[in-house]
């Protein structure tokens, strides 16, 4: 009986040793992106089955990522970019290391589509985005008037 606590202890104490090397070389500079969301925003929707999301996702690490998809329970969501003034949807969009993607008005945004119920300004839209490296990322977008535009607008256009 005696000996059966001190077999739990070293266990415990073995899985924490190997489990702390596991975290050493995940931890590592080799380790990629270092993402982060913010100004993420939907405008209240004028249909009632369609809406657009804006929102910049930051990379500070030293390796690139890729966003590939973005799934939400109010509906479908597709990535779309804007170039030359024509919209597309795209498979993927670069997260450059050291650097960031935008979702804005006029640019690449977010495309929801066949909404369960339109949002109302003053709800929030849960959307989970999927990378090509990185773990998957939820986000809630605050519904803001149809005609918000953040205060730190962004100046590449």
């Amino acid at each position: 009986m005696r000996g059966r606590p001190a077999l739990v202890a070293v266990t415990v104490i073995g899985a924490l040793a190997l489990a702390g090397c596991g975290d050493s070389d995940s931890g590592s500079p080799a380790s990629g992106a270092e993402l982060s969301v913010a100004a993420a925003y939907i405008p209240q929707p004028v249909s009632d089955s369609m809406a657009a999301g804006f929102l910049t996702i930051t990379n500070k690490g030293d390796a690139e990522d890729e966003l590939t998809s973005v799934s939400s329970e109010a509906g479908d969501v597709t990535v779309h970019e804007t170039v030359d003034g024509t919209m597309k949807e795209v498979e993927r969009l670069p997260i450059p290391a050291h650097g960031q993607l935008v979702f804005e008005s006029g640019g690449n945004h977010l495309m929801f589509e066949k909404l369960k119920q339109q949002p109302k300004q003053g709800q929030t839209v849960s959307v989970e985005l999927h990378f090509a490296h990185s773990d998957p990322v939820t986000v809630k977008l605050p519904v803001k008037a149809a005609t918000y535009r953040p205060a730190n607008g962004h100046s590449g256009h």
